[in-house]
């Protein structure tokens, strides 16, 4: 693991425009990530996410800006030592089909200097141990999935790059491929991951940045993006049956009641009102039985961000 300072920045992205021809696929960007982050890049197809990830790796250089990977110019030839810091998973993995899984995962290996045996931990590490010696023709997409995330992996990089990475993978395999991740979080790993599974990447991600038509619109934490969709929170009241009107009417005119029914109040507020809003329902007495706090999720705070105007 190459060791960093936990507030220096890996990646910075200044201005960055792309153009193919007359083609505008990114549009002033500018992003900062820092070391041990998780910034998961979201958006729909073409909104230039996997673009963003080429300019990172050094793939295809800007039409404009600067980007600056662990303190370098990625596409420049003196940046090839650099790259054995950085893991790269794209979103369609293909392999040579003829090679066995441990042949193409030692064939990574020597390009980076490792040994076979870093290649046999890694392939029983994403569950491919048993596999190891069958050709990769005859892999399931899950399993080539798995191979292609135990090749990012190699040489535990100091940068991760995943460009969809959970695609063909079940939810069992879901979820152990991000405890992986999560693993290497823990060893300081930063990583920028691109999914449109939203409801998976929710709770791993530092940060999310929301791209649409090559434009970042929107980029924080999930509160953060809450508080500037400024989105209401959801209240559910659990009510002694055939109460609720009664505690409805005591809550009082100004409080958004979405509905009613025999046992049960949906209400919401915004986020300034919550705590007081909790105060008067906790003086209501014993007629409120519990209740449910639900804040805005991942994609209801996309979708206003993606129906909206960039910030």
């Amino acid at each position: 693991m190459v060791n960093s300072n936990t507030t220096s920045n890996v990646i910075s992205l200044q201005a960055v425009s792309k153009q193919y021809g007359t083609e505008t696929v990114l549009c002033n960007i500018n992003l900062k990530v820092r070391s041990g982050e998780c910034v998961v890049l979201v958006g729909h197809n073409g909104a230039g996410k996997t673009s963003l990830m080429k300019l990172m790796l050094g793939l295809t250089q800007p039409t404009s800006g600067t980007v600056e990977i662990l303190g370098g110019n990625p596409a420049f030839s003196a940046a090839v030592a650099q790259r054995m810091a950085l893991g790269y998973l794209p979103e369609n993995v293909v392999f040579y089909e003829a090679m066995t899984g441990f042949e193409v995962l030692t064939f990574y290996a020597r390009l980076k200097g490792l040994s076979g045996v870093e290649c046999k931990n890694l392939l029983a590490l994403v569950g491919l141990d048993s596999a190891a010696k069958r050709k990769v023709g005859t892999y399931s997409k899950g399993m080539r999935q798995r191979l292609g995330l135990a090749q990012a992996m190699l040489g535990n990089p100091q940068l991760l790059f995943l460009d969809e990475p959970t695609t063909g993978l079940d939810p069992v395999l879901r979820q152990h491929f991000y405890e992986l991740i999560d693993r290497l979080h823990k060893g300081g790993t930063t990583s920028v991951i691109s999914s449109h599974a939203l409801n998976e990447v929710e709770a791993r991600a530092n940060r999310f940045v929301i791209m649409k038509t090559g434009v970042i619109v929107a980029c924080g934490t999930l509160d953060e993006l809450y508080q500037q969709a400024a989105l209401p929170v959801r209240l559910q009241l659990s009510v002694t049956p055939g109460k609720a009107t009664g505690v409805a009417e005591r809550l009082g005119a100004e409080v958004n009641i979405d509905r009613v029914n025999n046992q049960s109040i949906s209400l919401s507020c915004l986020k300034e009102e919550k705590m007081p809003l909790i105060r008067h329902i906790s003086s209501l007495g014993e007629a409120v039985h519990d209740m449910q706090i639900m804040p805005p999720r991942l994609d209801e705070i996309y979708n206003h961000f993606m129906n909206g105007e960039p910030l």
